[in-house]
């Protein structure tokens, strides 16, 4: 992840730049490599930099062959290579960046460009020619991005990849919406993403095809491969985490056996291997393609809970199964507890939900971005898609279940994807998401629903399980061990350990009153905390940011369900399903 800025139409740009640089500074977390900055007209576009691809040669913003076009990315184009080769009239390209394709995209296409993008990503470009400004995010914004007003400056208009970076300057700011795209020829925002299945209310019919589901969910891990430093997987121990993670270990154990016997034995040359694999290849660059292909690191993986917890050991049991070299971080309670005040700044939330999820991986990514690795793949999003939270048992009908699956998706940029940006960039960590592929969206959408429901005899995210469940595939190796491949949904706040949800509720009681729940702050209008732990992260909420940045924040509410607590314990099938196996709940 990077870490962007952009300000348009500024009355006095060489004026306002010191503050422009104070803006992105804020945000400096995301992009620890490398800062840089472009000044023209009254624009001003800044960037710090996380390298990822193109390390030595991508610094940003970039700019065309005259300087006339300047581009800032927070993101990944994962098929950059293939719209080099595509472009219609010749471009000049300064750098090896997967971002730099945006700056022809848009020059054969205009506000069009996104539409070609595979990736996840957040931009602002600014074309000096025409005094114009676009600014795009990708399909379910994977991205965090922002756009902001000033009532001092009416005819400004501000980006930036998080809300702290806007506060000091703008009194107006909103989440940019995923799948969007702003142009300031017509001062508008219109949407670019135009999926299948992006309407609620048109319920797909279409049978699932459990082949299909797993050949395009590995095509999506692969892809999300591309890198020139050191990478990982967060593991949880769950489905969808242990997935991708069995994906990725078998390609990059294949990718690395392949290459090494064609170059050993002649038959290839590194170029000949590159042009064969594409964007597969983990680890190559164009100055040293064969002494980076020889060493292809072990893929390692990482999770965290407290002592004992049940996430820690179905992690250990996938790693050891696949052979990943597995990291294990055990916190205390009092490490979380002594964390939510930055977790809070960093996530820019309050939500009851997200915090929970986030102290854990805002913890843990610290110490992977410590051992060297600047990339990570998770497993947001499958949850979505499926429909695999617990309270989808109650859906009353294919219908319903389907509405709510779309809602979810078109959510979580709010939500999930939210809290795997941010936690992780806060460290100069980035986490890549394969269960958003648009491909692989594109398919699992359309999937009949009623395929995709909860039955007696079909445990939540069935045709998932499915899929990758080779038991009836002569000599074909299973991915995962059984017992991990049809594991209960477990939410990953309760994952961690279950005295950690507990905890964060007790220690609530003793910073909420009962008086201060009676008499919220009048600036919090309707949206008014439910119980003392939610008032209690809103007062670290108004603590960094001013009120009217509390738009920009989405609270967990219950579908079919009275729960007013989001953990997956609420729900009565939890503990049924606990108590019917016997285990420790």
């Amino acid at each position: 992840m990077c870490g962007i800025v952009g300000c348009h139409h500024v009355p006095d740009a060489k004026a306002f730049k010191p503050t422009a640089l104070k803006m992105v500074k804020q945000c400096r977390h995301r992009g620890p490599d490398w800062s840089g900055s472009y000044v023209a007209n009254n624009t001003i576009l800044a960037h710090e930099r996380l390298s990822i691809v193109g390390v030595d040669s991508g610094a940003q913003p970039l700019t065309n062959k005259d300087d006339s076009i300047a581009l800032a990315v927070n993101g990944e184009i994962y098929n950059h290579r293939l719209i080099r080769k595509g472009l219609t009239t010749p471009y000049h390209f300064k750098t090896h960046s997967d971002c730099e394709v945006i700056i022809p995209l848009y020059m054969e296409f205009g506000i069009d460009a996104p539409k070609h993008l595979d990736g996840m990503f957040s931009f602002v470009l600014y074309d000096k020619t025409q005094d114009r400004t676009i600014a795009a995010r990708d399909p379910i914004g994977i991205t965090s991005f922002y756009m902001g007003w000033s009532s001092k400056m009416p005819e400004a208009r501000f980006f930036a990849s998080e809300l702290k970076c806007l506060s000091a300057v703008c009194d107006k700011i909103e989440s940019f919406p995923p799948g969007h795209i702003y142009d300031s020829k017509t001062d508008k925002t219109t949407r670019y993403f135009e999926p299948s299945w992006w309407d609620p209310a048109k319920v797909p019919a279409t049978p699932v095809d459990l082949k299909q589901v797993r050949e395009t969910l590995e095509k999506s891990v692969r892809k999300r491969l591309m890198a020139e430093v050191p990478y990982g997987v967060l593991l949880s121990g769950g489905l969808d985490s242990s997935l991708v993670a069995a994906i990725a270990q078998r390609e990059t154990l294949r990718l690395k056996a392949v290459a090494l016997k064609q170059m050993e034995n002649g038959t290839k040359t590194p170029e000949e291997v590159d042009s064969d694999h594409g964007e597969g290849l983990v680890g190559i660059d164009d100055e040293n393609k064969l002494s980076t292909l020889t060493y292809l690191p072990q893929l390692n993986s990482f999770s965290i809970g407290l002592p004992n917890a049940p996430d820690t050991k179905a992690a250990i049991e996938v790693a050891k199964f696949l052979g990943t070299k597995h990291h294990v971080m055990t916190f205390e309670i009092e490490d979380g507890l002594n964390a939510l005040s930055d977790v809070i700044y960093h996530l820019e939330t309050y939500d009851v939900t997200t915090i929970r999820a986030s102290t854990p991986m805002f913890l843990l990514s610290r110490k992977i971005k410590a051992m060297g690795v600047k990339m990570v793949l998770s497993g947001e999003g499958s949850d979505e898609i499926f429909g695999g939270y617990l309270y989808f048992h109650a859906a009353p009908d294919a219908k319903a279940f389907h509405e709510e699956t779309v809602r979810r998706v078109k959510n979580l940029h709010l939500a999930d994807c939210l809290r795997a940006n941010k936690s992780t960039s806060a460290w100069g960590l980035e986490a890549r998401v394969p269960f958003l592929d648009k491909e692989f969206l594109e398919l699992t959408m359309n999937i009949d629903p009623q395929d995709k429901m909860i039955t007696k005899d079909k445990i939540e995210k069935y045709i998932l399980r499915k899929a990758f469940d080779t038991s009836d595939e002569p000599g074909a190796q299973p991915y995962l061990p059984h017992k991990i491949l049809y594991r209960q949904k477990e939410q990953f706040s309760d994952g961690v350990g279950y005295g950690w949800i507990d905890a964060l509720k007790d220690h609530a009681e003793l910073n909420v009153t009962d008086e201060m729940m009676k008499n919220p702050k009048p600036e919090w209008g309707s949206d008014i905390p439910d119980t003392k732990e939610a008032y209690w992260y809103r007062m670290m909420f108004d603590e960094h940011f001013p009120p009217y940045c509390a738009e920009t924040v989405m609270r967990w509410t219950p579908t079919w369900s009275k729960q007013t607590d989001p953990s997956g314990r609420a729900i009565a099938i939890h503990n049924q399903k606990y108590d019917a196996a016997g285990e420790k709940m």
